[in-house]
């Protein structure tokens, strides 16, 4: 089984954009977000994915991703509950690990996260100077939730 460690922050300091070394825009929709198995459609830049993801066991959970034509994703994504979400994805290396920053648009423009996924529930690696609260494990910042149209703003709870 494939395994996603995950641990997830806000995001405090536009300045991480400064240290990317890449980024990329993303549409992704739910066909399932059931708590046990959310099902996502994704468009990231011109290729495309199908993943599913189990139920989250503290910081990990299984994940399961296969790409998929672009055109099968985006008529996919018309079948999706909720809104597709829009973001783009910055990459910021730092210590060693790849850090994957968000910032969305739309109903959640200017929310700001970060992710960080990690060998073991139980690595340690240095936060960079741009990272705020840490959220893992609070689902209203689960994308799944956001989709679903979550009513608070979660830039007031940076």
């Amino acid at each position: 089984m494939a395994l996603e460690i995950e641990r997830k922050f806000l995001v405090k300091d536009p300045s991480f954009i400064n240290e990317a070394t890449s980024s990329r825009h993303i549409e992704q929709g739910y066909l399932s977000t059931d708590t046990n198995a959310t099902v996502r459609v994704r468009v990231c830049d011109d290729k495309a994915f199908i993943t599913i993801k189990g139920k989250n066991e503290g910081i990990a959970r299984g994940e399961w991703e296969y790409p998929i034509p672009v055109k099968d994703a985006q008529e996919m994504l018309r079948l999706c509950h909720g809104a597709i979400i829009q973001k783009t994805r910055y990459i910021v290396p730092y210590g060693g690990f790849n850090w994957e920053i968000d910032i969305f648009a739309g109903k959640y423009d200017g929310l700001c996260l970060a992710e960080i996924e990690l060998p073991t529930a139980d690595t340690t690696f240095p936060l960079p100077r741009f990272i705020g609260r840490e959220v893992s494990g609070d689902p209203r910042y689960y994308n799944s939730t956001l989709s679903r149209g979550v009513d608070f703003n979660p830039c007031d709870l940076a």
